[in-house]
């Protein structure tokens, strides 16, 4: 499966638990902040000021769907 920007944050870090380093290096260090649990990537991403098509590269490239 891709994952897309609009998928919710802790979707992506429960279905794939290596993506969380990602996320963390990316700058999105609030992994198991409240907002973490209603956001989207693409939300969390523009709230840290984070390139949301790098992130996307990097996360499915961990998932293999690079």
């Amino acid at each position: 499966m891709t994952i897309t920007k609009d998928m919710s944050i802790m979707e992506v870090v429960t279905k794939y638990p290596d993506t969380v380093p990602v996320f963390m290096e990316s700058g999105m260090g609030c992994i198991g902040c409240a907002a973490a649990h209603f956001e989207n990537i693409e939300q969390g991403a523009s709230a840290h000021g984070i390139d949301i098509d790098q992130l996307i590269a990097g996360l499915n490239e961990v998932v293999g769907e690079n």
